[in-house]
């Protein structure tokens, strides 16, 4: 009786790589252990196998063959049943159990008849059976047809290692994919029931990837995504293990320790599947360490990269045990994280959802609010010079009437149309009511006057942006009475990009200012190259003014704008007190409530004439 995984006549053109240690390079002859108590037969099996060109190994007993098996891992076993010691059948069994004797072939011979025999044989492991007195002559050629059929065994578990592979790992990073990520999702809520345990499914998704991918490149920003593959399972090992692979046949149950799987879904998202927690505690402890991560700067191509993440937490059973339900309650953590200024994380809670919802409708009410004729206005924020007491200029402020909500506030709207990919529109429309208002402030007050519009960090940061912003120059009557404002955090994520860009800004007619500076941003060494025209002190450090903190920074940066000849805007002036002290130390702009409030246009005219230095002006005694 002879097993074969082929016909003999059939050829067999191997192209994978065999996954299995012992395989030997092809000019080397197969080596054939041969076990048998009887001398004639092996003399008889070595002058066989010799001279069909293999290497044979000789032992006369079962312990022998087990030795000679561990030590030199040949490609094929002859095996006589009867010997002292052990016998065939136990050899065989001992063999079957160990890595490497899983899958060489065992061809087992004995003197007995029967299928009582013939069974045995199959049920230790043995590959093909032969009974005594063997056709010598028919041994070679049955020994070839079993190695070629172990071979082509080898080469098709090769491709099922392939296969599973492409299809349960990502080839970036080859972290777990998709695919492997719902099962073992879906593996680890089956467990977390059964066993009655606790575990987190956390999602990260790199905060604004595409001002980096977009400069970048495809090729950079994938070697990028490596990198921080790289980086998270680093930083993961130090807290758990790695979980074992779902994809193998072993009971879980007696798995209590917490352990780690991290999973790359795709694009700029990581996932994580935390098993076997104790309290929240630890999710909480494996999110800071995250942020802490990619906070941390990152070297990559010569070029320092601050990186931060968004991460939405969901706990199993307490936010459910379905998939579905987990996965949907991670991403809406996810997005109340990144709607909370990202570079945090959020746990899901049932608020979180009603949250969602909302945020939803209103994503779809402001999209009709753009179409609408009346839904969306600009108010104007006068900005004061401190030498004339006139209004020099104004910020442009966009506000948003729904029909049934009533006022929305910019710190909602805002960041649900970057979200929502509507910012671009945004921005259209605030150029386009801008453009027009400036007419009217033309022929009410001809000299000039500065307004402020705020750039969004994604428009600045799209591919396209210097183009698009030329076209709509081109369509509109917008020229040096524009000044865009861009946070000090948006030009230093990628400084050398925001140089160039600025530098282009400048050529096409805008001035620059730096809105929010000094909010912890290491800018100061760049800002002598930056071009542009004016630094707005951030509210927040207008509002500490009083104490010797708050006054030493404010003063640190009117010292430089002095040093750098720029133009100072002071925003939130509230009080009498506040403006006193910046127009000591030569601040040359107010903007806040103690001067006016945001305003229609219309109310912005009325005021032109009106002097605002009896509010900030010290009286001489």
């Amino acid at each position: 009786m002879l097993l074969l995984f082929g016909h003999p006549e059939m050829s067999l053109e191997i192209v994978l790589t065999d996954p299995i240690d012992n395989k030997k390079p092809l000019d080397t002859p197969a080596t054939i252990l041969v076990c048998d108590d009887d001398p004639t037969v092996r003399l008889l099996a070595r002058e066989c196998l010799e001279s069909a060109g293999m290497a044979v190994l000789e032992a006369i007993d079962g312990q022998e063959a087990l030795a000679l098996f561990a030590q030199q891992q040949p490609d094929l076993i002859f095996l006589d049943v009867d010997m002292p010691r052990l016998n065939g059948f136990a050899v065989c069994k001992a063999i079957r159990q160990t890595e490497k004797g899983q899958n060489v072939p065992i061809l087992i011979a004995t003197g007995a008849n029967g299928n009582r025999s013939i069974d045995q044989g199959f049920e230790a492991g043995a590959t093909q059976y032969k009974t005594k007195p063997i056709n010598w002559a028919l041994l070679s050629r049955d020994v070839k047809y079993m190695l070629r059929a172990a071979e082509a065994f080898a080469a098709l578990k090769a491709q099922q290692v392939q296969l599973r592979t492409l299809a349960y790992y990502d080839p970036l990073t080859s972290l777990p994919n998709r695919r492997s990520f719902v099962d073992q999702l879906t593996q680890s809520l089956d467990e977390t029931v059964a066993h009655q345990r606790s575990m987190g499914l956390l999602m990260v998704d790199l905060d604004h990837f595409k001002r980096i991918h977009d400069p970048l490149g495809e090729a950079l920003s994938d070697s990028l995504l490596r990198v921080v593959a790289t980086r998270l399972e680093e930083r993961l090992r130090e807290f758990a293990p790695r979980g074992p692979d779902p994809h193998e046949t072993i009971d879980r149950g007696d798995l209590k320790e917490m352990t780690i799987d991290l999973m790359r879904p795709g694009g700029d998202e990581f996932n994580i599947i935390v098993r076997n927690i104790e309290s929240s505690q630890a999710l909480t402890a494996i999110a800071t360490m995250i942020l802490e991560a990619l906070n941390a700067p990152l070297i990559f191509r010569e070029n320092h990269l601050v990186l931060s993440a968004s991460v939405g937490i969901a706990v199993a059973p307490e936010n459910g045990v379905e998939s579905e339900a987990i996965i949907r309650r991670a991403n809406i953590a996810l997005s109340a994280a990144k709607l909370s200024g990202r570079n945090r994380y959020r746990f899901y809670d049932d608020s979180l959802a009603d949250d969602a919802e909302r945020k939803l409708r209103l994503e779809a009410d402001l999209r009709d609010a753009l179409e609408s004729p009346d839904q969306l206005f600009m108010v104007y924020q006068p900005q004061v010079d401190t030498q004339s007491g006139r209004i020099s200029g104004v910020e442009a402020l966009v506000r948003w009437s729904h029909p049934e909500l009533g006022a929305i506030s910019p710190a909602l709207f805002a960041p649900l149309a970057e979200g929502s990919g509507l910012i671009s529109q945004l921005g259209d429309w605030i150029f386009k009511r801008v453009d027009t208002d400036i007419q009217s402030l033309k022929e009410a007050f001809p000299s000039h006057l500065t307004i402020s519009i705020n750039l969004s960090p994604l428009q600045f940061t799209q591919a396209n942006f210097l183009e698009t912003l030329k076209v709509r120059l081109s369509e509109l009557q917008l020229n040096n009475e524009i000044e865009l404002e861009l946070t000090e955090g948006v030009i230093m994520s990628d400084a050398d990009d925001s140089l160039l860009k600025l530098h282009e800004l400048r050529k096409a007619g805008f001035r620059l200012a730096i809105d929010d500076f000094g909010t912890g941003y290491s800018s100061l060494s760049y800002l002598k190259d930056f071009p542009v025209n004016t630094l707005k002190i951030d509210q927040a450090f207008v509002a500490n003014l009083g104490n010797e903190s708050g006054n030493s920074i404010v003063r640190a940066i009117l010292a430089l704008a002095e040093a750098l000849n720029l133009d100072v805007v002071a925003e939130g002036v509230e009080t009498q007190e506040q403006a006193h002290f910046l127009t000591r130390h030569h601040c040359n702009i107010l903007q806040g409530f103690l001067l006016a409030k945001p305003i229609p246009l219309p109310k912005v005219i009325e005021m032109l004439d009106v002097d605002f230095s009896h509010m900030y002006r010290i009286e001489e005694s």
